[in-house]
């Protein structure tokens, strides 16, 4: 059995040890709630959902001086549906609203982004700050994590095991922007999200399964007393006074202040703890995971190096790219050579998801071959097993391409990731007649980077 979280209230060093360790070995899911969201206003720092409720009540002609403050946006739809509006104008105003400014994500959620071991996030708002922080983060601005949204009329779970995700996924439990009602702006909405996810037809599995048997760290979350029961209840699928090798923590600014909901997580679900302050809590978090990274890489002779990472390419290939064709098998040496040319500045793209298929997906292939600076087809063993696969017609694209180039362009650069012999190559014509850079398991050599980078400079010049 899996020793449990320890109570925060004592959370010695041997403590924070242990959530590390869970953390390192990817059995810590963070979920993300409103208490963590503070932007910058013309007001000053200010919650950010406090701001949308009365921007939205000026949307919907709601007097907030006669709601409770600080207003909330379940109080201004309540008052709008009061007044016989439509609810669905809600969602829509709401979407306006938020198209009319543009915030940058709060340092608590950059933090959280900077933690690599978290590949799974679950937040239980609708606004999109989550996800820019971590493409901020990760991917240098480009939308590249995978940003999942549930709505009980459009069910949508992780994209595969989570052992298997390629890229950071963003989870909206409660819905994702739009101008449709498809995501919770009152407690109405709440009610009808909280049923569907408990549905036996209407739960996404996969991430369910995640939440079942994973340490959770509910940061920032506005759930009140019994909503807090309920959603716990939820996630693992069991009693919660069950034994169980994985536990909570609670990290908000309310829990602590509520004396029954506090007792009844001591007395019921002793897997469950409470820190108090959602903001401190990721500070401290972060600052210890830092530190960690950094002793990890450090030596006498100098300072702390961050261990290069793989950063999957974006959706849409950028301008000025190098576009990697590889076969499925050899995306381990793909990701280092692509890590290894990111390092070195050059703008790298390869088609991660390997759909293989229809027309629409080939369309894109073709396109990006056609506007890629250079093309780099990686040979191996792999290649040499198969007969038929689509890298093959990538290759033959690449070659129809080169066909346009004058004598002595360099466009097609092929690289052998293992000892295949040249001789035997299983490949086009043309790149025979090129010459084919050895790189073992990927990594590409300081001459083939150097040469890359003088190619991209004579174009410019």
């Amino acid at each position: 059995m899996t020793a449990a979280l320890p109570a925060l209230e004592n959370f010695d060093e041997d403590a924070w040890d242990d959530l590390l360790n869970y953390i390192e070995e990817k059995r810590v899911i963070p979920i993300i709630g409103p208490d963590l969201l503070r932007v910058q206003t013309d007001r000053g720092l200010r919650p950010l959902y406090e701001y949308l409720a009365e921007k939205l009540a000026t949307k919907l002609s709601v007097d907030p001086g006669v709601l409770p403050q600080p207003l909330t946006l379940n109080d201004v739809v309540c008052a709008y549906l009061g007044q016989r509006g439509r609810r669905e104008e809600a969602y829509t105003r709401l979407r306006s609203v938020m198209r009319e400014v543009e915030f940058e994500p709060p340092l608590a959620l950059r933090q959280l982004a900077q933690i690599t071991d978290f590949d799974l996030f679950i937040t239980t708002t609708f606004d999109p700050l989550l996800e820019k922080a971590v493409n901020m983060e990760r991917y240098g601005g480009q939308s590249t994590a995978d940003v999942i949204a549930y709505a009980p009329n459009r069910v949508q779970d992780l994209p595969a095991e989570r052992s298997q995700l390629q890229r950071a996924v963003v989870y909206h439990l409660l819905g994702r922007l739009s101008a449709s009602p498809t995501y919770v702006v009152s407690d109405e909405d709440m009610l009808e999200f909280i049923c569907a996810l408990q549905s036996e037809h209407l739960t996404p599995e996969k991430l369910f399964h995640e939440l079942e048997h994973n340490h959770l760290l509910l940061i920032g979350s506005d759930f009140s007393n019994w909503l807090a029961r309920l959603f716990l209840r939820m996630a693992k699928r069991k009693r919660l006074s069950d034994p169980r090798d994985v536990g909570e923590i609670l990290a908000d600014d309310h829990t602590m202040k509520d004396e029954r909901l506090v007792a009844f997580l001591q007395q019921v679900s002793v897997r469950t703890r409470v820190y108090g302050g959602a903001e401190s809590f990721v500070a401290d978090l972060h600052a210890r995971w830092m530190k960690r990274q950094g002793n990890a890489v450090s030596s006498a002779s100098g300072p702390a190096i961050v261990p290069q990472r793989f950063l999957p390419p974006s959706r849409e290939m950028p301008e000025n790219a190098v576009f990697i064709s590889y076969a499925r098998e050899d995306l381990p040496a793909v990701q280092r050579l692509k890590a290894a040319m990111d390092a070195a500045g050059i703008n790298t793209w390869f088609d991660l998801d390997r759909l293989e298929g229809g027309d629409d997906y080939d369309r894109k292939i073709r396109a990006n071959i056609g506007r890629c600076s250079f093309f780099v087809p990686v040979i191996s063993a792999t290649t040499q097993r198969r007969h038929e696969a689509y890298f093959r017609r990538e290759w033959n694209y690449a070659v129809d391409r080169s066909l346009n180039i004058a004598e002595g362009g360099v466009f097609i650069l092929p690289v052998c990731i293992d000892d295949t012999p040249e001789s035997e190559a299983l490949v086009p014509d043309k790149f025979r007649a090129l010459h084919i850079t050895r790189m073992p398991g990927g990594e590409p050599t300081p001459e083939f980077l150097r040469r890359l980078k003088d190619l991209f400079s004579g174009r410019r010049a």
